[in-house]
Protein backbone atom coordinates (compact mmCIF):
# COMPACT_ATOMS: atom_id res chain seq x y z
CA UNK A 1 0.00 0.00 0.00
CA UNK A 2 0.88 3.80 -0.35
CA UNK A 3 2.56 5.10 2.71
CA UNK A 4 1.75 8.43 3.71
CA UNK A 5 2.99 10.55 6.93
CA UNK A 6 1.50 13.54 8.50
CA UNK A 7 4.26 16.58 9.84
CA UNK A 8 5.87 19.71 9.04
CA UNK A 9 7.75 21.73 7.89
CA UNK A 10 11.75 22.73 9.18
CA UNK A 11 13.16 24.78 7.27
CA UNK A 12 15.13 24.57 4.15
CA UNK A 13 19.27 23.84 4.32
CA UNK A 14 22.11 22.43 2.56
CA UNK A 15 23.66 19.04 1.95
CA UNK A 16 26.69 17.71 0.40
CA UNK A 17 25.80 14.53 -1.41
CA UNK A 18 28.18 10.97 -2.45
CA UNK A 19 29.62 12.68 -5.36
CA UNK A 20 30.73 15.99 -3.43
CA UNK A 21 27.70 18.20 -4.64
CA UNK A 22 25.70 20.50 -3.05
CA UNK A 23 22.00 19.86 -2.97
CA UNK A 24 19.13 22.43 -1.65
CA UNK A 25 16.76 20.26 0.77
CA UNK A 26 14.01 20.86 3.26
CA UNK A 27 13.94 18.85 5.99
CA UNK A 28 10.56 17.52 7.27
CA UNK A 29 9.90 16.28 10.70
CA UNK A 30 7.24 13.55 10.07
CA UNK A 31 5.60 11.58 12.63
CA UNK A 32 5.53 9.05 14.50
CA UNK A 33 1.44 8.97 13.16
CA UNK A 34 -0.39 6.38 15.30
CA UNK A 35 -3.18 4.37 13.48
CA UNK A 36 -6.39 5.66 14.76
CA UNK A 37 -9.19 3.95 12.89
CA UNK A 38 -9.20 1.41 9.78
CA UNK A 39 -12.54 2.02 7.74
CA UNK A 40 -13.32 -1.39 5.43
CA UNK A 41 -15.51 -1.33 2.48
CA UNK A 42 -18.71 -4.13 4.43
CA UNK A 43 -18.76 -1.08 7.41
CA UNK A 44 -18.35 2.06 5.94
CA UNK A 45 -18.97 1.57 2.24
CA UNK A 46 -14.96 2.30 1.66
CA UNK A 47 -11.51 1.05 2.75
CA UNK A 48 -9.20 3.76 4.14
CA UNK A 49 -7.26 4.55 6.99
CA UNK A 50 -6.73 7.26 9.60
CA UNK A 51 -3.71 8.08 11.21
CA UNK A 52 -3.04 10.87 14.01
CA UNK A 53 -0.25 13.30 14.71
CA UNK A 54 1.46 15.45 17.65
CA UNK A 55 -0.06 14.63 20.71
CA UNK A 56 -2.45 16.46 22.47
CA UNK A 57 -4.23 17.22 25.86
CA UNK A 58 -7.38 15.82 26.58
CA UNK A 59 -8.64 18.83 28.05
CA UNK A 60 -8.25 20.44 24.84
CA UNK A 61 -10.46 17.72 23.06
CA UNK A 62 -14.30 17.15 23.00
CA UNK A 63 -15.43 13.95 24.78
CA UNK A 64 -16.18 12.66 21.98
CA UNK A 65 -12.62 13.07 20.25
CA UNK A 66 -11.40 11.14 23.64
CA UNK A 67 -13.55 8.28 23.30
CA UNK A 68 -12.72 7.52 19.73
CA UNK A 69 -8.70 7.83 20.99
CA UNK A 70 -9.66 5.76 23.44
CA UNK A 71 -11.58 3.16 21.65
CA UNK A 72 -8.26 2.90 19.33
CA UNK A 73 -6.08 2.76 22.54
CA UNK A 74 -3.71 5.47 21.28
CA UNK A 75 -3.16 8.73 22.92
CA UNK A 76 -4.89 12.00 22.37
CA UNK A 77 -3.63 13.81 18.66
CA UNK A 78 -4.02 17.13 17.46
CA UNK A 79 -4.22 16.23 13.87
CA UNK A 80 -6.25 13.50 11.84
CA UNK A 81 -6.41 12.72 8.59
CA UNK A 82 -7.75 10.01 6.52
CA UNK A 83 -5.79 7.96 3.53
CA UNK A 84 -7.81 5.33 1.30
CA UNK A 85 -6.56 1.77 0.90
CA UNK A 86 -6.96 -0.95 -1.70
CA UNK A 87 -8.32 -2.95 1.30
CA UNK A 88 -4.82 -5.57 1.91
CA UNK A 89 -5.19 -4.54 5.67
CA UNK A 90 -1.99 -4.70 6.30
CA UNK A 91 -2.41 -1.91 8.90
CA UNK A 92 -4.53 -2.68 12.02
CA UNK A 93 -5.19 0.46 14.60
CA UNK A 94 -2.92 1.31 16.91
CA UNK A 95 0.33 0.45 14.51
CA UNK A 96 2.90 3.44 14.64
CA UNK A 97 3.89 4.63 11.47
CA UNK A 98 7.52 6.32 10.86
CA UNK A 99 9.78 7.71 8.80
CA UNK A 100 11.49 4.06 8.20
CA UNK A 101 8.96 3.45 5.85
CA UNK A 102 11.09 6.08 3.53
CA UNK A 103 14.23 5.67 2.22
CA UNK A 104 16.67 7.62 0.08
CA UNK A 105 16.61 8.10 -3.09
CA UNK A 106 12.88 7.18 -3.21
CA UNK A 107 9.87 9.54 -4.72
CA UNK A 108 7.35 11.04 -2.85
CA UNK A 109 4.79 13.64 -2.96
CA UNK A 110 4.07 16.61 -0.47
CA UNK A 111 0.98 18.37 0.14
CA UNK A 112 0.95 21.35 1.88
CA UNK A 113 -0.88 24.65 2.10
CA UNK A 114 0.61 27.98 0.36
CA UNK A 115 2.24 30.94 1.87
CA UNK A 116 -0.97 33.49 2.16
CA UNK A 117 -0.05 36.98 0.63
CA UNK A 118 -3.14 38.76 1.50
CA UNK A 119 -5.27 40.79 -0.92
CA UNK A 120 -2.97 41.69 -4.42
CA UNK A 121 -3.19 43.59 -7.29
CA UNK A 122 -2.80 41.48 -10.76
CA UNK A 123 0.68 42.99 -10.94
CA UNK A 124 2.28 40.72 -7.98
CA UNK A 125 -1.05 37.88 -8.33
CA UNK A 126 -0.65 37.28 -11.60
CA UNK A 127 2.72 38.94 -13.17
CA UNK A 128 0.49 41.29 -15.56
CA UNK A 129 2.69 44.64 -16.90
CA UNK A 130 1.00 46.84 -16.15
CA UNK A 131 0.50 50.59 -17.77
CA UNK A 132 3.03 53.63 -18.64
CA UNK A 133 4.86 54.95 -15.70
CA UNK A 134 5.28 58.21 -16.74
CA UNK A 135 3.07 61.06 -14.68
CA UNK A 136 -0.09 61.66 -16.44
CA UNK A 137 -0.61 58.11 -17.40
CA UNK A 138 -3.33 57.20 -14.87
CA UNK A 139 -2.95 53.78 -15.66
CA UNK A 140 -0.30 52.12 -13.94
CA UNK A 141 -0.74 48.89 -11.98
CA UNK A 142 -4.61 48.19 -12.78
CA UNK A 143 -5.54 45.12 -14.80
CA UNK A 144 -8.02 47.19 -17.36
CA UNK A 145 -11.22 46.36 -18.55
CA UNK A 146 -13.29 43.39 -16.39
CA UNK A 147 -16.80 44.00 -17.16
CA UNK A 148 -18.88 43.59 -20.62
CA UNK A 149 -21.40 45.47 -22.68
CA UNK A 150 -25.13 44.21 -22.53
CA UNK A 151 -24.99 40.95 -23.77
CA UNK A 152 -23.95 38.92 -21.21
CA UNK A 153 -23.55 41.86 -19.23
CA UNK A 154 -21.75 40.39 -16.77
CA UNK A 155 -17.80 39.41 -15.52
CA UNK A 156 -16.87 36.49 -17.16
CA UNK A 157 -15.91 33.54 -14.66
CA UNK A 158 -12.24 32.94 -13.86
CA UNK A 159 -11.39 36.18 -15.18
CA UNK A 160 -8.20 37.51 -13.20
CA UNK A 161 -8.70 40.31 -11.34
CA UNK A 162 -7.28 41.60 -7.74
CA UNK A 163 -7.97 39.19 -4.60
CA UNK A 164 -6.97 37.04 -2.00
CA UNK A 165 -3.38 35.60 -3.07
CA UNK A 166 -1.98 31.97 -2.34
CA UNK A 167 -3.01 30.19 0.82
CA UNK A 168 -4.17 27.26 -0.72
CA UNK A 169 -3.91 23.55 -0.80
CA UNK A 170 -0.68 22.67 -3.44
CA UNK A 171 0.54 19.36 -4.13
CA UNK A 172 4.87 18.98 -5.32
CA UNK A 173 4.93 15.79 -7.25
CA UNK A 174 7.93 13.31 -7.57
CA UNK A 175 10.27 14.69 -5.04
CA UNK A 176 13.59 12.95 -4.05
CA UNK A 177 14.69 12.13 -0.51
CA UNK A 178 18.00 12.63 0.30
CA UNK A 179 18.17 11.45 3.35
CA UNK A 180 16.22 9.67 6.38
CA UNK A 181 17.02 10.07 10.26
CA UNK A 182 15.09 7.59 12.04
CA UNK A 183 16.07 8.85 15.22
CA UNK A 184 14.97 12.33 15.21
CA UNK A 185 11.64 11.71 12.78
CA UNK A 186 13.38 13.69 9.62
CA UNK A 187 13.15 13.37 6.61
CA UNK A 188 15.59 15.47 3.96
CA UNK A 189 13.61 15.96 0.67
CA UNK A 190 15.07 17.70 -2.41
CA UNK A 191 14.03 21.19 -3.47
CA UNK A 192 10.80 22.90 -1.90
CA UNK A 193 7.70 22.33 -0.62
CA UNK A 194 3.97 24.60 -0.26
CA UNK A 195 3.95 26.44 3.56
CA UNK A 196 6.00 28.41 6.13
CA UNK A 197 8.45 26.60 8.58
CA UNK A 198 6.20 25.11 10.89
CA UNK A 199 3.54 24.48 9.03
CA UNK A 200 1.70 21.10 8.42
CA UNK A 201 2.16 18.67 5.60
CA UNK A 202 1.13 15.41 4.38
CA UNK A 203 4.18 13.21 2.83
CA UNK A 204 2.80 10.06 0.69
CA UNK A 205 4.00 7.93 -1.55
CA UNK A 206 4.35 9.12 -5.09
CA UNK A 207 1.43 8.63 -7.13
CA UNK A 208 2.75 9.11 -10.72
CA UNK A 209 6.23 7.73 -10.17
CA UNK A 210 8.54 9.21 -12.88
CA UNK A 211 12.13 6.88 -12.72
CA UNK A 212 13.79 9.31 -14.85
Amino acid sequence: MNVALLGKKIGMTQVFDDSNRLIPVTVIEAGPCPVTQVKSLDLDGYDAVQIGYRPQKEHRLSKAAIGHFNKAGVEPQSELQEFRTNGEGELNVGDVLTVEKFEAGQKIDVVGTSKGHGFQGVVKRYGFAGGPASHGSMFHRRGGSYGMCQWPGHVIKGKKMPGHMGDKQRTVQNLTIVKVVPEKNLILIKGSVPGSRGSMLTVRTAVKNKTA
